[in-house]
């Protein structure tokens, strides 16, 4: 009788553990449910202090002198990843040349994933706006060529694809997959005992992720002066510092509580009774899925993916980006009608799991490489 078998893939990435954001997760996710199933993902990836499974690959690498925790991986390609039948880089830098060098050489597709605008990251590298423009032209220049030799590019939602296609001028095939959630581990749970841990009373607005300058954090603490709540901040990055010193000047409850275990994240997104994600940048916008599978709405910047990553009126509220005061009014609403909004969030979880992205994943691959065995 005949079986599909899952094909071997090599991932490349240029960010990967200890760092969690929102590429290491969607990969370390996507690479348990394959090979739980059976099949081979091995992953190629920056040295760090992460210690190597079966199956990952560390290469040399450097310190990126811009941003503290990233590290530039030499583009190499270990001997022990040569024998797949596809490569799937989540980059289009470093690691991600050597994945294409890779399938190039043994000759099996090439999948490319689109996670991150890189153009929005320029501000790190200078504070010249005209330079700053100059790299995101380069960036965007670069990143076409690369995903135009590939034989298919993988965004995690609609928005993200009309980016690349009608911005970028990518014109090789782009398909939407999600990132999705594992719906097993963000489930709603009792909150009490995080609020208790932290010392959290009352109503609770609240958001986990990277303090990047891009994500306009400021923007939640000048609405938190106008909304009757305690603000915490999960996670950390190069913004904190600056953060936390307007929040000094503000005249609202708002807590820094650092880095936060992945463990813990399902108990913080079921003890916040909104999640406010002011970021205008987002490719899906992986921490609002998060916060749906536990039931908690969300209130984001209309921009970027959020403004399909939300249902605006159904699992949240959209706002005008940078619009101080009517991100304070959206707030105000979603709290009024949390109840009715958190029971929409927790009807999707089928729809956001990981399971369902990881079959689309198949299907991709399988499309691209058709194997079939006794």
């Amino acid at each position: 009788m005949l079986t599909t078998m899952r094909p071997a893939v090599a991932a490349f990435t240029d960010t990967y553990l200890p760092t969690v954001n929102g590429v290491t997760y969607t990969i370390r996710s996507w690479r348990d449910r394959w090979q739980g199933d059976g099949g081979r993902m091995d992953v190629v990836y920056p040295r760090s202090s992460h210690a190597p499974e079966n199956g990952e690959y560390p290469v040399k690498s450097v310190p990126f002198p811009f941003y503290d925790s990233y590290r530039v991986g030499a583009p190499q390609v270990p001997d022990a990843v040569t024998d797949v039948d596809l490569v799937h880089a989540h980059t289009a830098f470093a690691l991600g040349l050597a994945g294409l060098r890779l399938a190039r050489r043994i000759d099996v597709p090439l999948v490319a994933t689109y996670h991150t605008p890189t153009g929005e990251y320029t501000e790190y590298l200078t504070d010249v706006d005209r330079v700053a423009g100059a790299l995101t032209r380069f960036t965007e220049s670069y990143e076409r060529w690369y995903f135009d030799r590939s034989d298919l590019v993988i965004v995690p939602s609609e928005p993200a694809r009309d980016h690349l296609v009608d911005e970028v001028g990518v014109t090789t095939p782009v398909r939407v997959v999600s990132n999705g959630v594992d719906v097993e581990r963000f489930r709603p749970v009792d909150g009490a005992e995080f609020r208790d841990r932290y010392d959290l009373d009352g109503t609770v607005i609240g958001y986990t992720g990277r303090h990047g300058y891009e994500k306009r954090l400021h923007d939640l603490i000048d609405a938190a002066a106008d909304v009757d709540a305690t603000v915490v901040f999960g996670g950390d990055g190069p913004a904190r510092e600056d953060l936390e010193a307007r929040a000094e000047r503000v005249d609202a409850d708002v807590r820094f509580l650092g880095f936060l275990d992945r463990e813990e994240m399902p108990a913080f997104y079921s003890a916040l009774d909104v999640f406010a994600f002011p970021s205008p940048v987002e490719t899906q916008g992986l921490v609002a899925l998060e916060a749906y599978a536990c039931g908690t709405p969300v209130v984001g910047a209309d921009s970027g993916a959020l403004s399909q990553t939300i249902d605006d009126g159904t699992t949240g509220y959209h706002f005008e980006t940078g619009n101080v005061d009517d991100f304070a009014a959206k707030l105000r609403q979603a709290l009024d009608e949390r109840d009715r909004l958190s029971e929409n969030c927790l009807d999707r979880r089928d729809r956001i799991s990981v399971d369902r992205s990881v079959s689309d994943l198949e299907t991709v691959y399988e499309e691209l490489l058709p194997i079939a065995a006794v």
